[in-house]
């Protein structure tokens, strides 16, 4: 039964969808499918910031440290770098620059200066290794690479097809941008020659079963992916309105994820712009450090992924900071266990736990699941996202799977990617006939349109032919109070093909003896779905560059152990 939450949002829904209204569609031809698409929507990312950095240009935009720069500030410097792109180094419309650096206010100008000159933005993952820089470079043919002095040094040394210009985070822009800077018009004039089909961005997946690849979009794609959380958060703050819980302070969010990674670029970057809404960086997490500046600068939005909003939550220090304007603790990137939504929700009476769901190749769009509604429902990732995702089950053949059955999680919206450069049977696998991108999770839909993430379509353990969700066994591990974070994955074995195992990290202060765990565990699982192998390690679990938990190499690190344990 739908709720009052979600009747007020198809209430606000249409009527921010209605004829003359901002956020009013038409429908367009895409991949040979009619989709919805927004009518008034900017017809590139160049157009788009250009708007609405000028709506908002007196307002503080970025706090980087002892840096503050106002929107008109961050755009005026980026319209520097692009003009120094084009004239002193010879970008092109279309040309791939890759960007390998950290969370900076000079990355954020790179990043514009860029797609304000016309090429396109491939941001490489600030935490691979120079050979993995070198991969990413070569696979979509960055001309130019735009490095940090720290990956500039990864790269020294190892063949690559770009040339690299070094930038550093200090100081301003002119400084620290200089080999990119000049003065000139370039990105004006850009704006009378982009459109919607050129190419905008290029990200790169995890590369969690295989070397990453490049899933390219155009301008369309990712204006309309932005525009749509416009369009969410403009219901929601509309809801909190009529509610009388809206902030009383300019919107704003702490970045505490990578900006090169899909949620920390469109929801929580580009968004920020129609929103006017402040960023404060983090260069590294740090629990107590984030208190502080949700304090400080009176942060009303926090999204990271999960582990992050739960270390806030159970922080020892946490009573000691006034968080009253934070409204949103966002969660992407991996499902919450359920026994933390209510954690959270008790840690911040004045906010609500969220979750969203979305991938790279969707543009950050999906599935979102808030407030009332994550509490009713909190191991389900929400419904489809307004007004432009189609959210579908379908079965290995693509057709539609019945309500309450299991099958791929699949999105068809004009946000979805074009495609994985050079890499056209991976493009033609990833989707339907009819335009849906098969998203490889497994999950389905209750009767109230709500999605539940079942697992990986590849990370399925099938044990003597019973099918192990490792979401499942994740979730009952979180259950365990001195349980900080896991990690379940299938191992070879000759009898049953597969078995689970686990790794695990306890709290500070907590040991989980193996033994132990599994007791635990036997009042809430299955005999078979207990991992047969438990390992506790007091090394933080590998990450991603999305921050998912890289299950292929815990996988490799720990399979030795298992055939030495079963040697013995």
């Amino acid at each position: 039964m739908a709720t009052e939450l979600d009747r007020d949002i198809q209430r606000i829904s249409d009527q921010i969808t209605r004829a003359g209204q901002m956020f009013e569609t038409r429908t367009i031809e895409r991949r040979g499918v009619q989709m919805p698409a927004f009518i008034h929507a900017p017809p590139t990312l160049a157009h788009y910031v250009a708007h609405f950095a000028n709506e908002h240009r007196d307002k503080l935009f970025i706090v980087d440290g002892d840096q503050r720069m106002t929107f008109a500030e961050v755009y005026d410097a980026a319209a520097h770098v692009a003009h120094g792109l084009v004239t002193r180094h010879g970008m092109q419309r279309g040309d791939r620059v890759g960007i390998a650096a950290r969370n900076s206010a000079n990355w954020i100008v790179a990043y514009l200066g860029v797609l304000m000159g016309g090429g396109c933005a491939t941001l490489l993952n600030g935490w691979w290794t120079g050979e993995e820089l070198a991969f990413g470079i070569d696979l979509c043919e960055c001309t130019l690479v735009l490095a940090d002095p720290q990956r500039a040094a990864r790269l020294d040394g190892i063949e690559h097809g770009a040339r690299i210009i070094v930038f550093t985070h200090d100081g301003p822009p002119s400084a620290g941008l200089e080999p990119i800077w000049a003065d000139g018009d370039t990105a004006a004039k850009m704006l009378g020659v982009l459109g919607p089909d050129d190419l905008a961005t290029i990200l790169y997946t995890s590369g969690s079963t295989g070397s990453p690849k490049g899933a390219y979009s155009d301008h369309l794609g990712v204006v309309s992916g932005v525009m749509n959380y416009v369009a969410q958060t403009a219901m929601i703050l509309q809801i909190l309105t009529e509610r009388n819980e809206a902030p009383t302070v300019q919107p704003s969010a702490l970045v505490a994820v990578p900006l090169f990674h899909v949620t920390g670029e469109i929801p929580l970057f580009l968004q920020s712009f129609a929103l006017g809404r402040k960023l404060v960086l983090m260069p590294k997490w740090d629990a107590t450090e984030a208190l502080r500046l949700l304090d400080a600068e009176k942060i009303t939005y926090f999204v990271g992924v999960p582990l992050m909003s739960f270390e806030l939550a159970t922080h020892p220090d946490r009573d000691k900071y006034d968080l009253s304007q934070c409204k949103s603790f966002a969660a992407g990137g991996a499902p919450r266990p359920p026994e933390h939504v209510n954690r959270i929700r008790e840690a911040f009476p004045d906010g609500y736990p969220l979750l969203g769901y979305g991938l790279t190749e969707t543009n950050a769009v999906g599935a979102g699941n808030l407030n009332e509604n994550y509490m009713a429902k909190p191991g389900s990732t929400g419904t489809a996202s307004k007004p432009l995702v189609d959210l579908a089950i379908l079965d290995d053949d693509g057709k539609p799977l019945a309500q309450g059955q299991v099958g791929e999680v699949c999105i068809r919206s004009v946000c979805n990617f074009l495609g994985y450069w050079k890499n056209e049977d991976a493009t033609r696998n990833a989707y339907t006939d009819d335009a849906y991108f098969r998203t490889g999770d497994l999950g389905y839909l209750d009767e109230d349109g709500y999605l539940f993430i079942v697992d990986r379509k590849k990370d399925i353990i099938i044990r003597g032919g019973e099918n192990i969700s490792c979401i499942e066994v994740e979730q009952e591990i979180y259950a365990h109070p001195h349980i900080a974070e896991c990690s379940v994955f299938g191992l070879p074995d000759e009898r049953l093909g597969e078995i689970p195992a686990a790794v695990y990290v306890a709290k500070d202060g907590h040991s989980v003896a193996p033994d132990d765990l599994k007791e635990f565990l036997a009042e809430r699982l299955a005999k078979f779905k207990i991992p047969q192998y438990l390992w506790q390690t007091d090394q933080a679990l590998p990450r991603l560059g999305t921050q998912k938990i890289d299950k292929r190499a815990l996988r490799s690190r720990f399979e030795d152990r298992a055939e030495e344990a079963g040697a013995a």
